[in-house]
């Protein structure tokens, strides 16, 4: 049986990977008709899914998003189309919530200048 592997990297943290597993996990529901369950671990999570044909798992973590799935013979003939699918649609998800997270970040604010180094002069000599 073909299998898919697709792994991508992503700096949002677990809550938000969580989030973004939990929307994919209900989307592969709605539109591919696909059994979903969601397990949540301490540093990591898994969705595993399956239908007629094709099942898997998305694991989950802080950094990194890593879906493993086997695809009978009949959607075999259609692995590029069903990866290309799945690419886009997690991919999708991933930029929509990074700029959701770039949106709502405040920048940085400047370190304050202490009095003693706002005042702090270098004494330079005369040469004579």
């Amino acid at each position: 049986m073909p299998d898919l592997r697709i792994q991508r990297e992503h700096s949002l943290g677990l809550k938000e990977a969580r989030r973004i597993a939990m929307n994919w996990a209900q989307q592969c529901e709605k539109d591919f008709g696909m059994d979903c369950s969601y397990e949540e671990g301490a540093s990591g999570d898994t969705v595993q899914f399956s239908r007629s044909g094709v099942s898997g798992t998305l694991a989950v973590s802080a950094t990194r998003f890593d879906l493993n799935a086997k695809l009978g013979f009949l959607l075999g003939a259609f692995k590029d189309k069903i990866e290309g699918e799945i690419t886009r649609n997690l991919d999708s998800l991933l930029a929509s919530s990074a700029k959701k997270t770039a949106a709502t970040e405040k920048p940085a604010a400047a370190p304050k200048k202490t009095a003693q180094a706002a005042t702090k002069k270098v004494a330079t000599k005369k040469k004579t």
